[in-house]
């Protein structure tokens, strides 16, 4: 029990400390997250992505082997959310809201500072390639589940191409190939900016849950929330032997896998009217519940 105590204390309570102010200025402030969500998806998100994949020992064939599990746990999981909703008879939009629900985790605001907390630097860079690769699905296949149907895929997939992220990852893999030295006056400002974003997306992440509120379905919500919370760990254990990941990229791929259900989920399905409510309150009691999860998963890793 000691040893789960300072795993809590160590890893998963800052997280809840920094986001719980984020939680009271939006509350007590009413600040509005929109135009800090905007500077961290330009700025901060590729900065992150572009200085750990700079300045980390990780090889391409890494991080092509973590891109392929993390792809492989959040489709795995969405398509267990797609069969858990059609054994349930669903009607459309509600199955469209459980598979976000159950198949996409935030593995940015809350994975990036636990998985750093828990695992350090090394940690966060292979976080960082389950994140980016999460975002892109997300972002991509996420739309599409969102809008039911609405939504071509195509425009979709094009979607892709408006998250800087993107971007990134080819630009970092292509300076250290070719053993090109950043200049400091460019490698500072980049390191500054991505020295921001974890805290900034934890502040986020307390800003975006204050307006969220537990509605109906409750025992619908708890499925979704126990299958994000608990499934999705021990199929990225299964999937992680799979791939041979091993040492911190396997802690951290795995971990990643258990975080809660995303935010950006729940703007989706806001965005597309795919049961909105549904989906923020899996947000809401998935991150509630989080913490002791995490905890006994950071304990079995």
């Amino acid at each position: 029990m000691s040893e789960l105590l300072r795993l809590f204390a160590e890893n998963i309570l800052p997280v809840i400390v920094v986001a719980g102010l984020g939680f009271l200025l939006r509350r007590v402030l009413r600040l509005d997250p929109r135009p800090v969500t905007a500077v961290t998806f330009y700025l901060f998100w590729p900065a992150l992505a572009f200085s750990l994949l700079y300045n980390t020992d990780i090889e391409v064939e890494g991080i092509l082997l973590m891109v392929a599990f993390s792809a492989t746990v959040v489709l795995s999981m969405a398509a267990i959310g797609l069969l858990l909703a059609r054994t349930l008879r669903l009607e459309a939009g509600l199955a469209s809201a459980f598979i976000l629900s159950v198949g996409f985790m935030n593995a940015g605001n809350f994975g990036l500072p636990v998985t750093q907390f828990a695992f350090g630097q090394e940690g966060l860079a292979w976080a960082t390639v389950y994140f980016l690769t999460m975002s892109l699905l997300t972002n991509s296949l996420g739309a599409y589940v969102a809008a039911v149907g609405r939504q071509p895929a195509r425009t979709a997939i094009l979607g892709l191409l408006r998250v800087p992220a993107v971007y990134a990852i080819p630009a970092a893999l292509v300076v250290r190939a070719v053993g090109w030295e950043l200049p400091v006056p460019i490698l500072r400002p980049v390191n500054l900016l991505a020295d921001a974003t974890v805290p900034t997306m934890l502040v986020l992440l307390g800003m975006h849950t204050a307006d969220i509120r537990l509605a109906g379905r409750r025992s619908l919500i708890a499925l979704a929330a126990g299958a994000r919370l608990a499934l999705s760990p021990l199929l990225a254990l299964g999937v992680a032997g799979l791939f041979g990941l091993v040492g911190v990229a396997r802690q951290a791929g795995v971990l990643e896998a258990g975080m809660p259900t995303a935010v950006l989920a729940s703007i989706l399905a806001n965005r597309y009217d795919s049961e909105p409510e549904f989906v923020a309150g899996t947000v809401l009691l998935s991150t509630l519940l989080s913490p002791i999860t995490l905890t006994v998963l950071l304990a079995v890793l």
